[in-house]
This record gives C-alpha cells, structure tokens and sequence, in this order.
C-alpha cells in the first residue's frame, strides 16, 4: 500500500513573494503524527535558519526538549516537537537553478545523487555518510548532530520549492516532497497532500473538531452488526485530533523558542514611551480597582460576622426560610465579589500552550466578571428609573392590589357563593367555603393598610439594592415579597385543595368498594377483597353526598388554583429572567460580533490543485548510461507521486448556537414543571412553586486579611495587562 503523506504547511511560508531570498539551509520544525504504518502527517509550525540558534548557549537538541515540555501533555504523548527536515528553493522559471550561497554544481549534485539514490530504493543502512548520501545537505556543527539522530531515527523529511506556480490566494511557495525517511526507509514515490494552513492566533482565530449538536445524542436501540463492531476497531489513518492540536501550539511552540535562543525584537523609543505610559496607567487603575474591592470586601466580611453571630436564632431562621430567593442571591453575589482576582488571574501554563486552551480558559475567566458588569450595568439603570418615579411607582402598585383585592377576590368569592356560570351548588357549602374566603381577605386587607405608608420605603430601598448589587438581588427580593403579600391566597388555595383532595381520595376508595377492590400500599397494586354487607352500606351512605359536593368544592378550588397559578406563573417568570442574567454569555456575543472567527466548529478542505509529481532534476555536468536513464523514465512513470494541494478552513458556530447550550440548562427542568402541575392540579396534591433553574454555584466563604486581599486584586488587574502584552508579542 503506498504511503500516504500529509505536509501541514503556515501559510505564511506559502504566502511569501517569489522574489523573496531563501537562505542557504531552511530548517523546519513541528510534529511527526502518524497512527498508522503507511499514514504519515508532518506539521509544520515555522521555518529558521542555522543562524536563529547562534545566540543560545545551549544546543539544538536541549532547546527542541525545552520546547516540547511546554507543550500540552496531550500532545507530549501523542507527537514530539522536532526538526523535521530541510526545504531548498528550486526554480523552473529560467532553466536554471536558484541558489543561495551554493555552487550550481553543488546544489545539483547533492540533490540529484539524492534522487538516484532514493530511485534505487536504497535502505538507510546502506549510507555510510550519516545519511547525506540521500541528498540531505550537511548541517554546521552540532546541528548535524541532531540531522544524523533524527535520520537514524526514521523522522527526516526533504522538501523542495518550485518557486514559479501559484496556486490563488497570493500562495506562490507550496513545497514538493523531494524524499521522507521513514521506518528505516527512503521514501520518495507517495500519495503527498500539502495542506495550507493559517497559523492560529489568540484573540483572531483557532481550529476546532468540536461540531455544535442541537441535543443529546439518541441511544441507538439496535444492535450493531459484527462488521461495524470490526471496522471501529480498527487503526484509523488519520489522527485529527493530534494535528489540530499541534497546529493550535504552533505559535506557542515558536515564542517559547525565541525565549530559548535569546531573540530580541527591536523596538523604537517612541513606542517604548508609549509602552511606560500604558504601564502607568495599568497601575493607577489597578490601585483604583483594588481599593474599591477592599472596600467591598470590608463590608461583606462585617455583614458575614454578623450574620453568623445571629444565626442561631429564630429570627435569623424564620428570615432565612421566608426570603429564601433573596438570601440564594446574596450568597452568590458575594462569591462573585469575593472570588473575582482569583478568577481573573492566569490559570497556569496549560492554557499558554494551545490557542484553543487560551481560548476557552480566557472565555471562562471573563465569563462571570461580564455577568457581573452587566447585572450591576441593568441594576442601576432600573435602581435610578425607581428612586426618579418612587412615589407614583408606590401609588400605582397600591391601586392594582386594590382593585385585585376588592375586584378580583370579594367579588370572585361572593359570586362563588351565588350560582356561577348557572351551575346549582350546593348553597351551605359554598356559604361556608365563601365566607372563610371573605374573612381571610379582609384581615390580610386590614394587615397591609396599617404597614402600607412604609411602601415607598421598600421601593426606595429595592432601588438603592439595584444600584449597589444589580438587579438580581432587587428581582428575588420581589419574588419572596410577592409571596408575602398573596399568602392569604395561598393558604385558602391550600386548604380548599387539602378539602378537594381528601374527597377525590374518598370517592376513588368508596368506588374500589363497590368494584370489591383494594389498594395495595407494599405492592403498589389492586387486589380482590371481599367487604362485608355494613361496609357496603356505610361505603353507599357516604359516595351520595361526596359526589354531590364535589362541584362546589371543585369550583372553589378552580378558582383559588387559577389565582395561585397566576401568583406561581409571576415569580417562575422573574426566577427565569435572573436565571437568564446569569446564564447569558455576554463575553461569548461581544466576541462573536467582534470576530466571529474566534467560534470554529468543524474544519472542511478547499481543494487548490491535484496533479502528478513532474519535478525533474537537470544534470549537466554527469551523463547517465542509457539502461539506468531507461529504467529511471520507467520507473518514474509507474510510481509517479501525486500531489494535492488544499487549503485548511473552518465553519463557525452561529449566535444561536454560541447561546443555546448557556439557555438549555435554564429551561431544562420547564418540562418536568409542567407535567407535575398539571398533574397536581387534577388530583389537588400541592405542587412547587418554583421552577428551580440553574444558578451559579456558591463557594466557600473567603477570609483573608484587607491587606491580602487588596494584593491579590492589584496583582490580577496587573495580569491583564500582562497577558495583553504577552498576546501583542505573539
């Protein structure tokens, strides 16, 4: 089977002008991935010179080991960073060689004695020369070294350019394989697919295999067949994840080399005053940040002392129990608050390594400080409208719970008690039911005129909360105050339903008699009984009249279930809208906006050319017997390689798709809501009141000295700045 090559080729080596000088030896370096004998995937990562290493006190090899340990261990495991070989510029264009520093006869004799070399198949331990018999041109000094290991080792690689074709997209050098060493073999004649690549960068664009589902994946029920089972065993020939992983550490792999070997940019004084006064204003905005927080922290820690003296008493339990919602929202606003600098510094050299590990470690460390700026951006503006209107906000929410209370509940009780919708009810039941309706309301009514003049003060106080804290702690503060002012309403439809269900559960048991059948609670089932006569006529004597009150006690539960529904539906909308506050990813729609190309999903190929291999080697200065000149022109014509030629791209991840997977968490407990509602309202059992969506995970409470805590806020806001400039060297 004829091997199958792969050259990840940057494209900022195919990109370059023709007209632009090559140096005497181009070295490469990047990755050998291969999962299969007759796979091969070669990625470049950048080109040098001999003369990059002249400044390093180290060797070549000590350097390429001091790269690859930055790398991710993923990585580390599956492929080495290594010099891969060396890439010469040879030119069609004028029938003559392009040479740099090299006699013409040299350059052809090194390559062409190669060529005849690797026509004849010969095997690598047949050269006694360190392998330069193949063609591969002699390094200086130590660096030969590391050619002859690498070549002894099976990973060389020869590449060629022909500096005349161009392939679109300003792609002028795409290069041709001249011979691979590889499992103690020469290999010449292959299938070679040049893949150009864009080297990624962190914060314009990476490469990514994962592919955005809509839902989870189906279990397949059928059992597979034998063949299927077989074929997934198999070794597959490619292993994309390696080589997207190493194209991802490209640019990682080629700063941490430049740190090696001592590389220093020039930089102009104008921009080197420019770069202090940044540098100062980094720091005065970092005092700045540092001391509010402090302050901040000050205050969170005198409340937390406080609270936990207190939290032993009733009062601190029963506050605790009622404003549930709020305190849930206090106690993740203060982790946010408190963990923010641990959250915003740097998570290590992992995500150094890789453009998509920086990637996702930069979206999830701004992801809660974006949730944050947003909530306090909403919190103020809806704190500033209420203290502008407080007064007629105060006066228009008094009228609607006047006319819900007089319009809405005595009416509905009274016209309860009367015949609804022409229905005969019975008229001491709904008497009753209605009067204890009347009565609760009006004592709940007279409670909240004699606390009604303090309103205003609560509005005032929920605007102040928005502006200090965002808008989610105001927004759960409604929600526990919503359930304080239509407790009265939840307690009659609590007992109405306890009533409505006692009966439901009596009928459905005096029925079972009738049937001579019995409800077995340990085996969850029904089973024969036999019931005497006296519990037939008890059992009679009591179905007539239930079943004849159950209309009137339905319509009252109806009623009060539609009411509590209502209130139920009110705080699990305001529940869903903190929820979607925290779940937004609004760092996630202001990148994608920005540069949509920093959301890849998938990679796809546009292919550029497909052709044979014609390169052909001039010699002038040999001349070849006509039986090895025939047996070469036969040989090249049944193992002649072919070449593609493709360019590597990406599909991205639309808006909706950047913010479903944030969403589906929120809506995911919607349907079970539903179904255990409906379920409860027919068989009168009480059901939640909440929806119970995902919220943000609360942390261990931080206790650390002022002073610390000050530290560790300056010194995050400082490792921004110092990733900023560590993303502008790259």
């Amino acid at each position: 089977m004829r091997t199958k090559l792969r050259i990840w080729w940057p494209n900022q080596l195919a990109s370059s002008e023709p007209a632009t000088p090559l140096n005497k030896n181009n070295l490469l370096l990047g990755w050998f991935a291969s999962c299969s004998s007759v796979s091969v995937d070669v990625v470049v990562a950048f080109a040098c010179n001999e003369a990059s290493f002249s400044h390093s006190n180290s060797t070549l090899q000590e350097i390429l080991r001091g790269v690859n340990g930055k790398m991710p261990v993923f990585l580390q495991e599956r492929a080495a960073f290594s010099l891969l070989g060396q890439c010469v510029l040879y030119g069609r264009g004028n029938g003559k060689m392009l040479r740099d520093g090299m006699e013409g006869g040299d350059w052809r004799n090194s390559f062409t004695d190669g060529f005849d070399s690797v026509m004849n198949s010969r095997d690598l331990s047949d050269g006694k020369d360190g392998g330069s018999s193949c063609g591969c041109n002699e390094l200086d000094g130590s660096h030969e070294q590391c050619r002859k290991e690498c070549v002894e080792n099976g990973l060389w690689i020869g590449l060629v350019y022909d500096s005349c074709e161009g392939y679109g997209k300003d792609v002028h050098r795409v290069p041709k394989l001249h011979h691979l060493h590889w499992n103690g073999q020469i290999v010449s004649h292959c299938n070679v697919h040049v893949v150009v690549y864009e080297i990624p960068v962190y914060g314009v664009h990476h490469f990514s295999l994962n592919l955005w589902k809509s839902s989870k994946p189906v279990k397949d029920p059928v059992k597979k067949p034998k063949w299927v089972n077989e074929l997934e065993k198999n070794q597959p020939l490619l292993d994309l994840d390696t080589v997207i992983l190493a194209i991802n550490s490209a640019a990682a792999a080629k700063l941490a080399l430049e740190t090696h070997v001592g590389f220093k940019r020039s930089v102009s004084r104008f921009f080197i005053i420019i770069s202090r006064s940044i540098a100062f204003m980094w720091q005065v905005l970092a005092i700045f940040v540092a001391t509010i927080s402090t302050l901040f922290y000050i205050v969170l820690q005198l409340f937390h002392n406080f609270s936990s003296f207190g939290s032993k008493t009733r009062i601190y339990t029963t506050s605790a129990m009622v404003f549930c919602t709020t305190w849930t929202q206090i106690q993740i606003r203060c982790c946010q608050i408190l963990y923010w600098p641990i959250v915003l510094q740097d998570n290590g050299l992992r995500s150094q390594s890789c453009v998509e590990y920086k990637e996702n470690a930069a979206l999830h460390r701004n992801s809660m400080w974006s949730s944050l700026a947003v909530d306090l951006l909403v919190g103020n503006l809806m704190g500033l409208a209420l203290l502008v209107h407080a007064e007629s906000v105060c006066q228009w929410i008094l009228t609607f719970a006047n006319v819900i209370t007089n319009e809405l509940l005595r009416s509905g009780s009274v016209w309860l008690m009367g015949v609804p919708a022409g229905f005969k009810l019975n008229t001491e039941l709904a008497g009753v039911l209605g009067m204890i309706s009347l009565n609760a309301i009006q004592i709940w009514s007279t409670l909240w005129i004699f606390i009604g003049f303090l309103f205003i003060y609560f509005i005032k106080g929920l605007a102040l909360l928005g502006i200090l804290f965002g808008a989610t702690i105001p927004a759960a503060l409604i929600i526990d105050m919503v359930s304080i002012a239509t407790l009265h309403v939840s307690t009659l439809h609590w007992v109405i339903s306890l009533l409505y269900s006692w009966q439901i559960q009596a009928l459905a048991a005096l029925w079972r008699l009738f049937r001579g059948r019995k409800w077995n609670p340990l085996r969850q089932r029904l089973d024969s009984y036999d019931y005497t006569v006296k519990q037939h006529i008890v059992g009679s004597l009591l179905f007539t009249p239930l079943l004849l009150l159950l209309p009137t006690t339905s319509v009252f539960y109806m009623f009060f279930t539609i009411l509590s529904t209502t209130i139920a539906l009110t705080c699990i909308l305001i529940e869903v809208t903190i929820s979607m506050i925290h779940s937004t990813p609004y760092i996630k729609i202001f990148l994608w906006l920005m540069r949509r190309r920093r959301f890849p999903s998938g990679i796809w190929f546009e292919i550029a050319s497909c052709q044979n291999d014609s390169l052909e080697f001039a010699r002038h200065d040999k001349v070849c017997s006509s039986s090895k000149k025939s047996y070469r022109n036969n040989d090249r014509g049944k193992n002649r390689s072919s070449i593609m030629v493709s360019f590597l791209h990406s599909n991205f991840l639309s808006i909706g798709q950047v913010v479903l997977p944030h969403y589906r968490k929120v809506f995911s407990g919607v349907s079970d809501f539903a179904i255990t509602s409906a379920h409860g309202a027919l068989t009168g059992k009480r059901t939640v009141s909440t929806l119970g969506t995902c919220l943000p995970s609360t942390m261990p409470w931080l206790s650390i000295p002022a002073r610390e805590y000050w530290c560790l806020c300056r010194n995050s806001v400082l490792a921004c700045m110092e990733e900023r400039d560590c993303n502008e060297c790259q």
